[in-house]
């Protein structure tokens, strides 16, 4: 093993009588160390574009409790951005094929907190929804991977990944938007799919996915890592867009506000129908 994955790995294990957070406890560790956060890197200007110039005014909302997603988000400095986590079940079942069950997943939270925020009459409509879901899939098996649920299945998680070698990221996005018109069905809804191919490191140890295991830095992430965090000695390179890995492909994201809002506002007159048909007939 190298001297900086040994030192990684020392640094990881060095004080085992501290029990790591439970795996249904996403909450943040405290610092053993006492030591002053960072402050955080300023951000560059804000791009001034037609549809985020339009968005910066309005109600947006992100239909994800990603502490990940809100921060590359919030990269597009839009200072009405509201988190509103969906509370649908996932539970598509797993025998889709995996594109269409991340579709299926972000589209299903969109709808949902669009069913619930187009009747708050007390914060208004809101312009824009947006919704996420990434899943890992294991190239090897074609199985579909979301979160550990125990350290065990954590380990064995990241053992098969690595045995792999490559594995497929896929994350759908969901964005919906009332239509100005409010004509049948009364909103506008587009989707889009990301995918990158991630190569682990097939020299990484049992040694080294153990203590990483024992960070519980992947505990709340599909395929148990965060490419962002530690999580990045695992990988030896990746294929295609990095922030997909970290669950929101900024890029695409830009891309499908500029369709979105491009659909909704739309001109045509009010005709019978609209939000009640999804309220009513949307599953």
């Amino acid at each position: 093993m190298s001297d900086s994955k040994q030192a990684l790995l020392n640094d990881a294990s060095s004080d085992p009588s501290d029990p790591p957070p439970a795996y249904d406890d996403t909450t943040t560790p405290p610092n053993p160390t006492g030591t002053q956060k960072r402050n955080p890197l300023p951000r560059p200007p804000p791009l001034h574009l037609p549809v985020l110039n339009n968005l910066r005014t309005q109600r947006v909302i992100l239909a994800s409790a990603s502490p990940r997603r809100r921060q590359i988000l919030s990269q597009l400095g839009l200072p009405n951005l509201e988190i509103i986590p969906s509370n649908t079940p996932e539970d598509f079942p797993k025998t889709m094929e995996p594109f269409e069950y991340v579709l299926a997943t972000a589209t299903e939270k969109a709808q949902a907190v669009y069913r619930q925020e187009i009747l708050n009459e007390a914060r208004g409509e809101p312009a824009l929804i947006l919704a996420a879901d990434t899943i890992i899939v294991d190239t090897a098996s074609g199985r579909i991977l979301e979160k550990p649920r125990s350290e065990a299945d954590h380990f064995a998680m990241l053992k098969a990944l690595r045995d792999a070698g490559d594995h497929k990221v896929y994350t759908a996005m969901c964005a919906m938007a009332p239509l100005v018109s409010a004509r049948d069905p009364g909103y506008a809804l587009e989707t889009a799919l990301e995918e990158t191919n991630v190569k682990f490191d097939q020299g990484v140890t049992d040694e080294l996915l153990l203590a990483y295991v024992r960070t519980r830095e992947g505990a709340d992430k599909a395929g148990g890592y965060g490419l962002q965090g530690l999580g990045s000695i695992l990988v030896e390179r990746i294929e295609g867009s990095w922030d997909n890995v970290v669950g929101l492909p900024l890029r695409a994201v830009l891309q499908l506000m500029e369709r979105i809002m491009a659909k909704a506002d739309d001109d045509e007159p009010l005709s019978s129908g609209g939000e009640e048909d999804l309220l009513e007939d949307e599953v």
